[in-house]
């Protein structure tokens, strides 16, 4: 669970509200084909559930005190700029996260684990 006080009150927002909110957010980016597993849970939650998409998949938040550290590990389109694709993740992922909760977002890693040819 993410805590966080207002002038309103206490807040709580679950990791998997936080985990889709932003899965979404970056499989919707040009050159993402799709999200690749970030932890041995989501590994082992795929082999079980065979065919089953989850939009956690590929991503995890954490809570710190400067603010959510964000790590996301996709799969990209080949032959398009690395560089650019993560960027725009980056920022698309920023601005969705703060827009939707008001929470700063403090860190945010991208990792290619994979390219797969445009079909």
């Amino acid at each position: 669970m993410i805590y966080f006080e207002n002038h309103m009150g206490k807040i709580e927002i679950t990791e998997t509200y936080f985990a889709n909110l932003v899965g979404n957010a970056a499989s919707s980016c040009f050159g993402v084909v799709g999200m690749a597993h970030s932890n041995t849970r989501q590994q082992l939650r795929a082999f079980i559930r065979k065919g089953q998409i989850f939009p956690d998949q590929g991503v995890a938040v954490e809570m710190r005190d400067d603010g959510l550290f964000i790590e996301l590990h996709i799969i990209i389109t080949y032959g398009l700029n690395i560089s650019a694709i993560c960027q725009s993740i980056t920022n698309k992922v920023k601005y969705t996260v703060e827009q939707a909760t008001g929470l700063d977002v403090a860190k945010i890693k991208v990792f290619v684990d994979g390219m797969k040819a445009e079909s």
